[in-house]
């Protein structure tokens, strides 16, 4: 596969991915804990605190689409907000095993963050690696005076 053609694969797997911090994101920013389910009444700063991780949820899906255009060249960006998600992923790890498991959701998010990131996070380093190794493209006009 040229480093082209695994690029864009990169850059589509990452714009789906995005989906779901985005829409959970928004989700908890405008629903709080109702969205998954929640009676209405719960203690405000239960609801608060999940807005407010909600938004720190939305606003790190939307800087990893800030990451797509040049996904090759994003190596820095990319791993600081896998890292933010990793960690997360981890405090979730630690819920499940101090209070148990967490619905399906929650179950699926878990392996995004602890598995599927990571391999963006290396899929992305071999994909920068490959860049910096590739020859670039002669010009044109390079090209037409090297014929002659």
């Amino acid at each position: 596969m040229t480093p082209a053609a695994e690029r864009r694969l990169l850059q589509a797997a990452v714009a789906i991915a995005c989906c779901v911090p985005i829409a959970a994101g928004a989700a908890g920013v405008l629903l709080g804990p109702a969205w998954m389910g929640h009676p209405p009444r719960i203690p405000v700063d239960l609801d608060s605190h999940v807005r407010y991780l909600s938004g720190i949820f939305l606003g790190v899906g939307m800087a990893f689409t800030t990451c797509i255009p040049a996904i090759e060249r994003q190596g820095p960006r990319f791993r600081l907000l896998a890292a933010l998600v990793v960690a997360g992923g981890f405090a979730r790890l630690g819920s499940l095993i101090a209070v148990g498991a967490p619905s399906r959701g929650h179950r699926i998010g878990l392996f995004l963050e602890l598995v599927l990131v990571p391999l963006l996070v290396l899929w992305q380093a071999r994909l920068a690696s490959r860049y910096r190794i590739s020859p670039a493209p002669a010009p044109a006009a390079a090209r037409s005076q090297s014929r002659s």
